[in-house]
């Protein structure tokens, strides 16, 4: 006997490795557990990568417990990438072992907030990117914790994902609401099925997304409807690549 099955998909968010055109940070503001003489927290983010000889252009705590650097965005976003750059002319231990952590809460000053890495590896200047998927938040803390330290950070750059999947184009196998809906960029609310593209009650349904070039791509995120009906988004196939044959469905899973 044929399955009959009806797919849902309320937000669909495709995006792939940051263009690193806007550094996020120069937009925000910023504090710090504490400052060591004048290098204070808005070093961080003024734009200048360490240069040896310059530890003014640093962000420097005090040696104290657990210190911590914190941003504020000022709004919400989907954040990619934090790059940290260490100071040239001494002191990488200052960087090497903190918390990057991303969230919208500032309890504790922000280190309860879900981590995206932890920073290692810096050797003099060295400048690190961290990828953290996507993690949305408004405040961006680095924060090295278990004892004793001087928290050093000569640059903080954050980056965003771009969500190609708003300039592609979208069909569906049937429809019951519009396969349009699933790339408003809405995700869903309580009561708004209207948001959602939804197929018929058929076999085999499914929904294809055009993105009208060709991109490396980084992450899918899928938002389902709050209200009900949540076995009519999992168990999907989510299927990347070049062909519609078979509606796309035999592309690499």
């Amino acid at each position: 006997m044929e399955k009959l099955i009806q797919l849902i998909l309320v937000c669909v968010l495709i995006s792939i490795p940051a263009s690193l055109e806007e550094n996020l940070a120069r937009r925000g503001t910023v504090t710090q557990s504490s400052t060591y003489y004048a290098f204070v927290a808005q070093n961080a983010i003024d734009g200048l990568r360490y240069g040896s000889g310059e530890a003014a252009y640093c962000s420097i705590t005090e040696y104290q417990l657990s210190p911590w650097w914190r941003l504020d965005l000022l709004d919400y976003y989907e954040i990619s990438t934090v790059v940290i750059t260490a100071r040239s002319d001494c002191c990488p231990y200052q960087t090497n072992g903190a918390e990057i952590r991303i969230g919208n809460s500032t309890e504790n000053n922000g280190t309860n907030n879900p981590i995206c890495a932890v920073t290692s590896g810096f050797q003099l200047g060295q400048t690190i990117s961290y990828s953290c998927g996507v993690m949305v938040g408004r405040y961006i803390t680095v924060v090295m914790t278990g004892g004793t330290y001087t928290l050093t950070l000569c640059e903080v750059e954050v980056y965003d994902t771009e969500n190609v999947a708003r300039q592609g184009t979208v069909i569906q196998s049937s429809t019951y609401f519009v396969a349009q809906n699933a790339i408003d960029g809405k995700r869903y609310g309580p009561g708004e099925a209207a948001y959602c593209s939804i197929t018929a009650y058929q076999s085999d349904p499914w929904w294809r997304l055009d993105l009208q070039y060709k991109y490396e791509i980084g992450t899918v995120i899928i938002t389902a409807r709050s209200d009900c009906c949540v076995a009519q988004t999992n168990g999907a196939e989510i299927r990347i690549g070049n062909s519609l044959e078979n509606n796309g469905n035999n592309n690499p899973r």
